[in-house]
């Protein structure tokens, strides 16, 4: 009986118990073996629970912002109230509301490293030009040199791009280096 009634939404383990003591029904009872009386007599309890002396601690919406009486909310009256609340919250504005529109925690728990939503936090890909190795040109950047060097040829496809540095490498002349790379020094000082 007790795990029977407390599949209903809004019915948990000590008010189901409770109704079974108040009713005087057997806790070992399977619920299909009810009389018809026994189950109205559970709807009503159900419905109404303060006009069979419920102690008001039993209930589950207990001074009820709108009507100011106490109540206990079953099935889908449960998740329309609370959405109801929720959004009160945050038309008046309140911390409560604030938070819930951002979708952070409410009730004071700690965020440092939970209440999370979407993906992992970490550092963004891409953004960045790789460094070109040496002997390749860098995608996009002109060519500085002397008199006589070719403009910098942008290429789409890898083998227009191999082309194009190896006519540079033909011709003799210097690559740029890449950035953040430093070439060593011109004179170097034979023994």
């Amino acid at each position: 009986m007790i795990v029977g009634l407390t599949q209903i939404r809004g019915v948990g383990y000590m008010f189901a118990n409770t109704i079974i003591n108040v009713l005087k029904i057997n806790p070992d009872q399977r619920i299909g073996y009810l009389s018809p009386e026994q189950v109205k007599s559970i709807e009503d309890i159900i419905k109404n629970p303060s006009a069979s002396n419920f102690p008001s601690w039993f209930l589950n919406r207990r001074k009820d912002v709108e009507t100011g009486e106490d109540k206990h909310l079953i099935t889908s009256d449960i998740a329309f109230t609370v959405r109801n609340d929720i959004e009160r919250e945050k038309t008046s504005g309140s911390w409560r509301g604030i938070r819930h529109m951002f979708g952070l925690k409410v009730r004071g728990q700690r965020t440092r490293c939970t209440g999370r939503k979407g993906g992992a936090v970490s550092v963004a890909k891409g953004g960045k030009i790789m460094p070109a190795r040496e002997g390749e040109a860098v995608e996009g950047a002109p060519a500085t040199g002397g008199e006589g060097t070719e403009p910098a040829v942008e290429a789409k496809e890898g083998s227009e791009k191999k082309e194009a540095t190896g006519k540079k490498e033909a011709t003799g002349k210097k690559e740029v280096p890449a950035a953040g790379k430093k070439e060593a020094p011109a004179t170097d000082k034979k023994k």
